[in-house]
């Protein structure tokens, strides 16, 4: 890894193991945040949307691919995602911990993102599946919809849609402080077929 990629946030393991072996092509990163999945997904050949509800998340992405000479593949924009959405038509939509602490329509906003794919397209969307020991909601009643839930409340017509992974994935993740703990992640992958 080289020293400007060390300086970047790393790119989420589960966007870094279904994507590797797919044909670079045009991407969405739905709430990108400091944009590690963004310049990962860039560096690969990919001209990647990134979009965010903060301004300033997309200010500082939207520098970061300047300096790295990946301007001319990265686009930031800010979207609430419910009220406005990124055009265009996309390749792979990527939509990880698309969680907020407010109330919205998270299932229209998968299911805006699901139709924005190209034939042969990919949605991957991956939810936490358990509660870490450092995170800040800490409640033990807290329900984490398995990845064929998410599904059923897409409402996808079969014949243009087919699930190609449904499943709850374990891996060892690092804290504050280095505290480790076994999490698990719930990944969707749903490939547009027409």
């Amino acid at each position: 890894m080289t020293t400007t990629e060390a300086a970047d946030p790393a790119p989420n393991v589960r966007l870094t193991e279904v994507v590797r072996d797919l044909d670079p092509g045009t991407a969405l990163d739905l709430g990108c945040g400091a944009g590690g999945d963004t310049l990962w997904l860039a560096r690969r050949g990919r001209h990647v949307t990134a979009a965010d509800i903060s301004g300033v998340a997309i200010t500082r992405l939207t520098e970061r691919a300047r300096v790295l000479g990946l301007g001319d593949r990265v686009t930031a924009e800010r979207h609430d995602l419910t009220e406005t959405f990124p055009a265009g038509r996309f390749d792979l939509v990527s939509a990880h911990y698309l969680h907020a602490s407010f109330e919205r329509p998270r299932a229209g906003v998968l299911r805006r993102a699901a139709r924005a794919l190209t034939p042969g397209g990919r949605l991957l969307v991956v939810d936490h599946g358990s509660v870490a020991p450092w995170s800040w909601n800490r409640d033990p009643d807290v329900h984490f919809p398995s990845a064929r839930e998410v599904a059923g409340t897409l409402d996808l017509d079969p014949g243009t849609w087919t699930v190609e992974r449904a499943e709850a994935l374990s891996r060892r993740a690092t804290g504050p402080g280095g505290r480790v703990a076994d999490v698990v992640d719930h990944l969707l992958l749903i490939r547009r077929t027409r």
